[in-house]
């Protein structure tokens, strides 16, 4: 229904160890180089994000196949080169994204770099001999 712009993230609970799964919009896909890249709209302390931290390999479902993947966690700088590209990519959805952050932008590029450079950015590279869809 969402074509590339939703995966499910499966992820094991840092204190219960127990599996979890979240939905999660795709900031960026990367076909030719094997990769998804997510914001975590809810910041550093979202239970998904933490849980990468501490496990950062896992698997990712993207319609009815599922991919080995490892997190990277991108710099503050990175994140801020990803909202540019999904600002002009899609610019309603990145106003509403940062105005809910509490981010104040003006739209133009460096006030979604300056925002971008605050929201914790993951790219999750999927293993080696897996094509993505």
């Amino acid at each position: 229904m969402f074509g590339r712009r939703l995966l499910l993230l499966h992820h094991e609970g840092r204190t219960t160890g127990l599996d979890r799964t979240v939905a999660l919009e795709v900031v960026a896909y990367d076909r030719e180089g094997g990769s998804w890249t997510l914001a975590s709209g809810f910041g550093p302390k979202a239970d998904w994000y933490l849980n990468l931290r501490m496990m950062p390999t896992t698997v990712v479902q993207s319609g009815s196949r599922h991919f080995a993947v490892t997190a990277h966690f991108l710099t503050a700088e990175e994140g801020g080169e990803a909202m540019v590209r999904y600002a002009a990519a899609r610019p309603r959805t990145a106003r509403r994204l940062c105005s809910f952050m509490g981010f104040g932008i003006d739209g133009s590029p460096g006030s979604y770099r300056r925002a971008g450079r605050e929201i914790p950015f993951v790219r999750l590279d999927a293993g080696p001999g897996q094509r993505l869809p």
